[in-house]
């Protein structure tokens, strides 16, 4: 995908988070609360959208955006690629798909390597590969007997490109990666371990699926505001509950699903419940 991102089959099972109204903003039982530091709150004109970002997966992706949005950079910014079935791509200032800042650009983290500390939530572990979830973001990872035969006793991790993924754009090189960002409006693996992943969409899935299609749309839609949620005062913050992918309650969500005959599952086959709270 680069800055022009070209378009690729994308079908898959949604990985949209799931919203359930609640009546007091209070820990619930196996849920957490989102991490204000890492979240984005995206209002577009066609509604808000809320991103949770993942340091774990991509450090310097996160800094990146959390630099950009409170510079006031995304403000305004025209969703300027949208591909039905694929992505809404956003962050050019030019608007044509071949702008970035003017800051440098990020190299790569496709992957990391993690070692036995590293916090996934195990769904399963068939066929030589662990699917799991650092938070809300589902990922798939090299098995922990691997480390025993790695040089830095450490195996690969990468973030999944389920419906509702954040994702960096970037030109042919693979460390040209700026200002550009996409939402996954449906799953495509092809662009995992090709693209940083490093967020996950926890509110607002159906408004970037009504973004208007086209490359470019005629009269895009944009982002009017972009914040980082710590920096909104609190009473005026939006409210939100994540199921905690740690907790019982997700493990038995994960053995429903698996119940229904499957012979295995992904991180895509089953959203996290998100609560948004009056």
């Amino acid at each position: 995908m680069t800055s022009k991102m070209g378009a690729m089959g994308a079908v898959g099972l949604a990985c949209a988070a799931t919203l359930i109204a609640g009546t007091a903003f209070a820990a619930s039982p196996g849920y957490r609360d989102v991490d204000a530091e890492n979240t984005l709150v995206i209002d577009t004109s066609k509604g808000r959208v809320i991103v949770e970002m993942y340091p774990e997966l991509a450090p310097q992706h996160v800094e990146r955006m959390k630099t950009l949005t409170r510079k006031g950079f995304y403000n305004g910014l025209k969703f300027h690629r949208v591909i039905e079935g694929f992505m809404a791509q956003t962050g050019d200032p030019k608007g044509t798909g071949e702008g970035n800042s003017d800051l440098p650009n990020v190299p790569s983290e496709f992957t990391i390597r993690r070692d036995g500390a590293f916090p996934i939530s195990v769904i399963d572990d068939t066929r030589g590969v662990v699917t799991g979830y650092v938070k809300a973001m589902p990922v798939q990872t090299q098995t922990n007997g691997l480390m025993a035969i790695t040089k830095d006793s450490r195996v690969s991790a990468w973030g999944m490109y389920c419906s509702g993924a954040l994702g960096m754009a970037r030109a042919g090189d693979v460390n040209s990666a700026n200002s550009q960002f996409f939402l996954m409006r449906n799953y495509n693996n092809v662009l995992e371990k090709k693209y940083t992943a490093f967020g996950m969409t926890l509110v607002g899935l159906d408004v970037v699926r009504k973004l208007k299609l086209g490359e470019p749309p005629v009269d895009p839609d944009t982002m009017t505001k972009v914040q980082v949620l710590a920096d909104i005062p609190v009473a005026e913050r939006p409210k939100i509950e994540v199921m905690d992918t740690g907790s019982s309650e997700f493990k038995a969500l994960i053995e429903a699903k698996k119940k229904e005959g499957r012979a295995e599952i992904t991180g895509c086959d089953v959203p996290v419940p998100v609560k948004v709270l009056p």
